[in-house]
């Protein structure tokens, strides 16, 4: 089912997630993410991004250009590695600007399936930087956080216009 993304300035958005409880309730949720980011079309969607306000985010970061590739991550933790970088980061809640974002370049990624499998895996290149864009929506961050205040006036102006 496709679910509606909420926008900024929804004050959700600003909001840290608590943790989630594996079961059918969150496996659908889940589901219902990927059919709405593949639809959206995007990347990567945090569940508090479509008013849940859980410890979860859907990516795949494979689709566009190859077959799909799913991913489902569950109360997960992050720790940064690697080189600083900026890149140009798009949001689905924040649509219209794409911003330089400075990210991480490889990130360690410990979460649990919906199998209910702890996991752990090493990331980098987009798959880090996505990771860690999803993940800042789970603490109520937004890449506008992340910007100097000009950039962060200037995206804003782009989005109100």
């Amino acid at each position: 089912m496709l679910l509606p993304i909420l926008r900024w300035p929804d004050p959700r958005l600003s909001q840290p997630c608590a943790p989630a409880a594996l079961d059918d309730d969150l496996r659908q949720l889940a589901a219902d993410m990927l059919e709405t980011m593949y639809a959206a079309p995007g990347r990567g969607l945090a569940a508090p991004q479509v008013g849940r306000l859980l410890r979860l985010f859907v990516m795949d970061v494979a689709w566009k250009a190859g077959a799909p590739a799913p991913m489902v991550f569950i109360n997960p933790s992050v720790e940064l590695l690697g080189d600083r970088v900026a890149g140009p980061e798009g949001c689905l809640s924040i649509p219209g600007p794409v911003t330089e974002v400075e990210r991480s370049s490889q990130v360690r990624v410990r979460w649990t399936d919906l199998d209910g499998a702890a996991r752990e895996e090493l990331f980098d290149g987009f798959a880090a930087i996505c990771i860690q864009h999803e993940y800042d929506h789970l603490d109520g961050l937004l890449t506008l956080d992340r910007l100097s205040p000009e950039a962060r006036a200037k995206a804003e102006a782009e989005v109100l216009a």
